[in-house]
């Protein structure tokens, strides 16, 4: 029963009760942040994220923390953007971005791109929405022929 309780509650209505104007300033943020990296556009990521980003990675292991994590900044992304460390072509482009659940003036996001998975954290300011938290993991890489 507490699993179907989980299931059910992923389920949420609240996306679908949120202004579709809303769901849009949203998912316009998550398509800056990606797309943003794919094509190297630093003004795109930069606007899509809170300065004082988190943005983090579990590791899988380090003599010197027990729960060991990757930091990034939003200054350190916004300087592998600048870089083009994910610049990609528009036709090899895979992604995808999904609204997992928005509560007043915070929400959740999933991204997907062959490279690597993000839950992203956002919050309103005003009338902004911008990513304050991103947890993310890397996909392995295809084999190159």
């Amino acid at each position: 029963m507490f699993g179907f309780a989980l299931v059910a509650a992923a389920a949420s209505p609240a996306i679908a009760q949120t202004d579709p104007a809303t769901v849009r300033a949203i998912e316009a943020v998550a398509y800056d942040y990606v797309d943003g990296q794919l094509e190297g556009d630093v003004e795109r990521v930069t606007r899509a994220l809170h300065p004082d980003l988190a943005k983090r990675t579990p590791k899988r292991e380090s003599p010197y923390e027990t729960l060991p994590l990757g930091r990034m900044t939003s200054d350190e992304l916004i300087g592998l953007t600048r870089e083009g460390a994910l610049k990609t072509p528009r036709d090899q482009w895979q992604r995808s971005v999904k609204l997992l659940g928005v509560d007043q003036d915070i929400a959740t996001v999933r991204v997907e791109t062959p490279w690597f998975v993000d839950h992203l954290q956002l919050g309103q300011f005003g009338d902004r929405w911008v990513i304050v938290n991103a947890l993310w993991r890397r996909k392995p890489r295809p084999a190159q022929r």
